[in-house]
């Protein structure tokens, strides 16, 4: 028991330590990006954006990192002329961590959650292991409470742009912790999936887009 719990703790630790890592990780990105552009240096800022956007995609598919914030900190920092290709990375990022956790078997969840001692998800994900998408929407609807949880699972696209959109999302795993969540609970359509996030995510640039120059000093 004690060598169990000493495990659990041990695990818990690292989980937080990862956060720790991603958020300073992000934060040391932005910082990172506060540079002047002149025509001497063009060459050399053009690599650093196209690094930038490699390291954003990464960034923003992780759970528990705030993608959203380095998103619009980069596009802040370096102009309008950069939020189409950061609205770009933001899906691909998204779609990446989705499709990764489609990929995560049934069975590695079951045994996390196990671990976990959380009996009762782990006893569901046992039910719905080898059920498709459509077996699955029917066994958690008939398992859910007759009230609220339906609801979401029958508006589970409209649920999911709401919540990327929520300010403070980071407590339930970002956009990226979201988007590979949905992904492990195979009820969501790849198509269906990356049409909402396309919508959920499009608010800000296209608000930059059109009106940023008006409320921000941006490089030209």
């Amino acid at each position: 028991m004690a060598s169990y719990q000493l495990t659990l703790i041990l695990k818990i630790f690292l989980f937080i330590c990862l956060i720790i890592l991603g958020n300073y990780l992000s934060q040391w990105f932005i910082e990172g990006l506060d540079f002047e552009i002149t025509p001497v240096n063009e060459p050399t800022v053009h690599r650093i954006i196209i690094t930038s956007m490699i390291m954003y995609t990464i960034l923003m598919a992780l759970p528990f990192v705030p993608g959203a914030e380095i998103g619009l900190g980069i596009m802040m920092i370096l102009g309008p002329k950069i939020v189409p290709l950061v609205y770009l990375c933001t899906l691909v990022s998204l779609f990446l961590s989705f499709m990764l956790g489609r990929l995560i078997p049934d069975r590695a969840l079951i045994n996390f959650l196990h671990g976990l001692r959380l009996r009762k998800a782990s006893l569901l994900l046992t039910e719905l292991e080898g059920l498709d998408s459509q077996q699955r929407f029917d066994l958690l609807i008939e398992r859910s409470p007759k009230k609220f949880v339906p609801f979401l699972l029958k508006y589970r696209y409209l649920a999911l742009l709401i919540v990327i959109n929520t300010p403070g999302n980071i407590v339930v795993g970002g956009g990226g912790g979201i988007a590979m969540s949905a992904g492990m609970s195979r009820l969501f359509k790849p198509s269906l999936f990356l049409l909402t996030i396309a919508i959920a995510v499009s608010p800000i640039p296209l608000f930059l887009i059109v009106l940023g120059p008006e409320f921000a000093d941006w490089p030209v």
